[in-house]
């Protein structure tokens, strides 16, 4: 279950920024191939899910989970831990669409972070 608390603070970049060496060139290049990359993910989710091809939609869950990680939104890393788990071994699949529901539309929320974040990082070069 996301956060809401968290859709209005700044996102928790530690461990990009650990990860990078603080080096603010590397986490903007992360966040721009992040935005790049998690909607096509999302789109390949959501065609795994509306197929009820489970075992793609484990694997396209599970593709997308780390990156979350790397900007501190541990919860919508559990959000999609539950739906690969879910996918993966066929069960409580019903629930599947409403977390994909609100991990899309957390999405559009994690964008906006996203570029609130590369803004900041953007004023240290």
């Amino acid at each position: 279950m996301i956060d809401l608390e968290k859709n209005n603070s700044p996102l928790d970049l530690s461990y990009l920024r650990d990860m990078s060496g603080d080096s603010v060139e590397f986490m903007i290049e992360m966040i721009d191939m992040f935005k790049q990359q998690t909607p096509l993910y999302i789109a390949d989710l959501e065609q795994a899910i509306q197929a009820a091809d489970w075992e793609k939609a484990a694997g396209f869950a599970h593709k997308i989970k780390p990156t979350l990680s790397y900007v501190g939104r541990e919860d919508a890393r559990a959000l999609l831990q539950n739906i690969e788990n879910d996918a993966r071994e066929s069960k409580a699949v019903s629930n599947i669409p409403n977390a994909f529901k609100e991990l899309t539309d957390f999405s559009v929320i994690l964008y906006r972070q996203l570029d609130e974040a590369k803004a900041e990082l953007e004023k240290r070069l």
